[in-house]
């Protein structure tokens, strides 16, 4: 059976990081892999999840399964995080939540129960978007349609191409739409775009699938979820898929959640039902640890304020970062405009670069970022920046 096994090729961003490791240059820096770095270089253990860890290990009683939805508590937290406490869908009951493996657990969830109910819908998927989306949500059986999202030129949201071609989605469709710090150019959405967006969903009955995988590291855990609570207000329909990868820094723990609004409790308590069956299909029941920690935290005032402020910082070294890599390089004589650097939000932005000069900073330089030149923003720190700024001015 194995004999006619052909062998895949690896994954380009981790076939980077493969790379990266066997590298002996001391000044080598990785700007490809997508995690949050500190400092130091290093992912660290959010604090008020190690403190949450610590009481888990002490409480927990039993290693048996937990609900196949999650933990109550955590699912309401989650939901209240993402949608606000006053928001109409939760006090009406026209919202659920299903814990799930990760992000991407979250969205192929949500994307096997589209596959399974509406096998005719079409998804619309930004161009360009995270990497795995097309793999994940295509081979879940949907099919896919790109719309246009950022101009690569003039490195800003091309929201009248995007809002143009998306007048040719319509009720029974699909927009996925990333919440907020959009992987991987970093351009997100305004509040009036975002309205416009929002318009155009109500007019013509499309259903915003929203993949939020970095709530708190733009602008602010509230402000980065503007766009998707305006959409749960105006429409009778939303499908999310979040992440507490990033802003717990539970990568490894694989801890996400769907989470769904409809028209009607009734509906909606239907489409739980079907969202459940879909996970029982896929994984059976759901991992645990990661959701028992972010349920600590969110309901322990005083590991809520500790991680607040340890988000807030990560955020903040995140956003000075992009300024002062805009200061540098304009210093060190690079004519070209970079100042969009500092415009964009999250960990990404594409530099630029054509994929001989990304080539020349990874063969001369040491400097790993992919073939498009995205960078991951937080693999700059203070003491790699110089050297980066006059790699980059070189090739330039």
């Amino acid at each position: 059976m194995f004999q006619s096994i052909e062998r895949r090729p690896p994954d380009p961003i981790l076939g980077l990081s493969t790379a990266f490791k066997k590298d002996t240059n001391p000044n080598k820096i990785d700007l490809g892999v997508g995690v949050y770095k500190d400092e130091s270089g290093k992912t660290p253990v959010v604090s008020a999840i190690k403190k949450a860890e610590k009481l888990l290990w002490e409480t927990e009683d039993s290693k048996s399964y937990i609900a196949q939805a999650g933990p109550e508590g955590f699912n309401s937290h989650m939901a209240t995080m993402i949608l606000g406490e006053n928001n109409s869908a939760l006090k009406e009951q026209r919202a659920c939540s299903v814990l799930a493996p990760g992000g991407s657990g979250a969205l192929r969830v949500a994307a096997e129960f589209v596959s399974a109910n509406f096998p005719d819908t079409r998804t619309w998927v930004s161009t360009p978007t995270w990497a795995n989306h097309v793999p994940l949500l295509s081979s879940a059986g949907l099919k896919l349609v790109e719309y246009p999202y950022y101009n690569y030129d003039k490195h800003e949201i091309d929201i009248d191409r995007m809002m143009d071609t998306l007048k040719q989605a319509s009720v029974g469709d699909l927009v996925l739409v990333h919440g907020c710090c959009h992987n991987p150019c970093g351009g997100d959405l305004s509040k009036d775009q975002w309205q416009a967006f929002a318009e155009a969903a109500e007019k013509q009955g499309f259903t915003p699938f929203v993949d939020l995988a970095y709530q708190g590291l733009g602008d602010g855990l509230e402000e980065d979820v503007y766009g998707l609570r305006l959409l749960t207000e105006k429409l009778p329909e939303v499908i999310i898929a979040s992440s507490c990868s990033k802003n717990f820094g539970l990568y490894r723990e694989r801890t996400g959640a769907v989470l769904m609004v409809g028209e009607t409790a009734d509906q909606v308590s239907a489409s739980a039902s079907q969202l459940l069956s879909t996970a029982r299909q896929i994984y059976s029941m759901p991992p645990s640890h990661g959701a028992a920690m972010v349920e600590i935290v969110l309901s322990d005032p005083a590991l809520k304020q500790e991680w607040l402020l340890e988000l807030t910082g990560m955020r903040e070294r995140i956003n000075v970062l992009r300024s002062q890599l805009v200061v540098k390089l304009k210093s060190a004589g690079v004519d070209q405009d970079f100042s969009f650097i500092e415009r964009e939000k999250g960990m990404f932005s594409f530099l630029g670069l054509n994929p001989e000069q990304v080539q020349k900073l990874i063969d001369d330089y040491s400097i790993y970022m992919v073939k498009s030149s995205r960078i991951n923003v937080a693999g700059i720190s203070n003491s790699n920046i110089d050297y980066l700024v006059d790699a980059l001015a070189k090739v330039l």
